[in-house]
């Protein structure tokens, strides 16, 4: 299912989709993908689920109901193309979107379905790969400024500004309709028309809700962001980077701290 405001191309056969985590949220992604898969909405070449704990939820029920049976009326290849990677996922997408800047067309239809929960984790890895892109420069976080109209946000200790235009818990399956479910009214909001953008560059990666209410952000809008990155803090402007869905958000500053001139040589007497 997609909601009826997203516009971003869906794709129903994907390439690799990352699930970060597989806890509760991760481990609801993967049946609804699988579902999706069974009604013939979606299929893929590999769905691989990260997570640093070895018996969370998704990696207990992959083992103890190999053929799918207890949730889906499925073929017994309900498990085909879903994978587990025990990991911290900080080194993980070190490694996988690292791979996606080298190869850019390798991952066109590639995808992250992000947790609620998570830490700006791929503002983290922009931030590393300036760091590492330029070592004698110095490169900064800032928390942006605080957002109008939004009613609910807190800057966090990483530059991050997390928002969100609910102040209540959204369930787990919201997909963020015209009709908030909550409200019973109009959701006449959204971070993806309505961040600022002002003088500094913004990159936004747009989670739109897919199928079966699987919320996704496209690689390719992640690799684009790197190269904003790349092209505007050498000219020393700030990037914002936002990861928001139209409800919830994170926005983060980057910027390349001013050059400092060598001192000028004291006069010997």
């Amino acid at each position: 299912m997609t909601s009826d405001t997203d516009t971003a191309p869906v794709h129903s056969d994907f390439g690799v989709v990352v699930v970060v985590g597989g806890g509760c949220y991760g481990s609801q992604y993967v049946r609804q993908l699988r579902r999706a898969r069974a009604a013939g909405k979606a299929t893929w070449r590999t769905v691989v689920v990260v997570d640093r704990d070895p018996d969370c939820a998704h990696a207990r029920a992959s083992a103890a109901d190999p053929a799918g049976a207890s949730d889906l009326s499925a073929a017994p290849d309900a498990w085909a193309g879903i994978r587990f990677e025990c990991s911290e996922w900080t080194p993980f997408f070190a490694r996988w979107l690292d791979d996606a800047v080298a190869a850019p067309q390798a991952h066109v239809t590639d995808t992250i379905v992000p947790s609620p929960l998570m830490p700006h984790l791929l503002f983290e890895w922009m931030v590393t790969r300036a760091r590492n892109r330029w070592p004698g420069r110095e490169v900064v976080t800032e928390v942006p400024g605080e957002l109008a109209g939004v009613p609910w946000q807190k800057g966090g200790g990483d530059g991050t500004r997390y928002a969100s235009y609910a102040t209540w818990i959204c369930p787990i399956n919201c997909i963020e309709p015209l009709k908030c479910p909550h409200t019973g009214g109009p959701r006449d909001w959204s971070f993806h028309e309505s961040l600022p953008r002002g003088s500094d560059s913004t990159a936004l990666l747009r989670v739109t809700h897919r199928h079966y209410g699987v919320g996704m952000m496209d690689v390719a809008d992640v690799v684009a962001a790197d190269a904003l990155i790349h092209r505007e803090l050498p000219a020393g402007r700030t990037v914002r980077v936002a990861t928001a869905s139209h409800c919830h958000g994170a926005v983060a500053g980057i910027r390349m701290a001013a050059a400092v001139s060598p001192a000028s040589p004291t006069s010997q007497i």
